[in-house]
């Protein structure tokens, strides 16, 4: 099968490809001779009912500081592709929102994944209070009563941002702490929306998991393990990749969820457990995939684009 694909994403100029899923994802397409057509989200235009961007044909290899060769820009109707890839990075905001409501207005025949209208009405810390019962206690709430009663309830609790990312911004706050009403106040000035006030998971230490579900399916994982004097395990914060195994419960979790996945479009996401507790439904950029990889598990890329191919051959 031959698919003409686009990629919206972050400039590639910028990523770090030893770690860059959305970069694993592009070699797979061009070993399967896909042509690639490279746009970021600022060139993405509506125009009456046809959904236009200023794209590059793209041509990657995996050599750190000459990843890429970009061509000549050229004006493209996006219904022209089969496939494109919605991948840019958070922050989650209105910029990015609108990205998948222009998106959206593609024909069926182009397939975008993840689906922009199921990546917009599921943030990722909001959309997995779907699984309460798989998941540590949690409020979502910017209301100081609320957050202290939570806090005398569950003890020692972790504060971040609702559309956070890469552990930017994430507090462990003791059940008794002075600096309490200090970060409720440094939330309250940064943040026009609630927060996420969770119950702290001690064994944070021993690892968070990455778990990659395609087509809602669990395929691989990564134990992502905090770096000494820290809580937050993202690699970009210090977080040290370790090989790992999937545990009964975290089956029983990729199983109670991966359809609901499934059917909203979301063929490939990220989840993140600590201690068999669900903590995220990561549906907008995840990572993990070369990470998986260089650790000896499967090349999750190559199944991606099966999944899309599979997908794809179905439109029709």
């Amino acid at each position: 099968m031959t698919l003409k694909i686009g990629v919206q994403m972050d400039p590639i100029e910028k990523i770090n490809i030893a770690g860059d899923s959305t970069f694993a994802l592009l070699l797979e397409a061009q070993k399967r001779g896909y042509p690639i057509n490279y746009y970021t989200p600022d060139q993405l235009s509506l125009q009456g009912t046809r959904v236009m961007a200023q794209v590059t044909e793209l041509q990657v290899r995996d050599i750190a500081g000459d990843h890429f060769t970009k061509f000549a820009p050229k004006l493209m109707d996006l219904s022209e592709l089969d496939v494109i890839l919605l991948r840019q990075d958070p922050p989650f905001d209105m910029a990015y929102i609108t990205t998948t409501h222009i998106l959206e207005r593609l024909p069926a025949s182009t397939l975008v994944v993840n689906d922009p209208a199921s990546v917009r009405n599921a943030p990722e810390k909001l959309m997995v209070m779907h699984f309460p019962q798989l998941m540590p206690a949690t409020l979502i709430s910017r209301d100081r009563a609320m957050i202290e009663a939570f806090r005398a309830e569950h003890g020692d609790v972790v504060m971040k941002p609702l559309y956070g990312n890469g552990g930017a911004a994430v507090f462990k706050v003791s059940k008794v702490d002075p600096n309490f009403g200090s970060l409720f106040d440094l939330f309250t000035t940064t943040f026009r929306e609630t927060w996420v006030n969770q119950r702290f998971l001690p064994k944070v230490s021993q690892g968070d998991k990455r778990i990659i579900l395609v087509d809602g399916v669990a395929m691989g994982a990564v134990n992502r393990v905090p770096a000494e004097n820290d809580i937050r395990s993202n690699m970009v914060r210090g977080g040290a990749a370790m090989a790992t195994d999937l545990s009964p419960r975290e089956k029983e979790i990729c199983d109670t969820i991966g359809p609901e996945l499934k059917r909203l479009g979301l063929l490939f996401t990220g989840i993140d457990v600590i201690d068999g507790h669900l903590t995220e439904i990561n549906v907008t950029s995840p990572t993990g995939l070369r990470a998986i990889k260089n650790l000896g598990g499967p090349d999750l890329a190559a199944a991606i684009w099966d999944a899309i191919e599979a997908k794809h051959k179905n439109l029709g």
